[in-house]
């Protein structure tokens, strides 16, 4: 099993993730309060994050990611939902957290 490295923006704190782990239970190791947020969630928006390298690292987005994010407000091209994204460990991986994360 292959092993890429995922940066996680804003903290510049970066952990080695395995292939086949979910997205947000790595990014959950860099920033535990996203587990609480996700515990919270409603409308499948709290682990909307952006993509900013090795989006080609990650599972393809499926159609119900797709309609989750239709809904959220703030979507790009680099948006994903860490929740349902899985780390296929074919490239390194650099994410954004958004909105009050990014102020830590």
């Amino acid at each position: 099993m292959s092993t890429v490295t995922l940066k996680v923006l804003p903290f510049d704190k970066s952990i080695e993730v395995a292939e086949g782990t979910n997205l947000l239970d790595a990014l959950i190791q860099v920033a535990p309060v996203l587990a609480e947020k996700q515990k919270a969630d409603k409308d499948g928006s709290a682990s909307h994050v952006f993509i900013q390298e090795g989006r080609k690292g990650l599972s393809k987005t499926t159609r119900e990611e797709n309609e989750l994010l239709d809904a959220i407000v703030g979507v790009g091209s680099k948006s994903r939902l860490a929740a349902l994204a899985t780390v296929l460990g074919t490239e390194n991986i650099t994410v954004e957290l958004l909105g009050e994360f990014s102020g830590f």
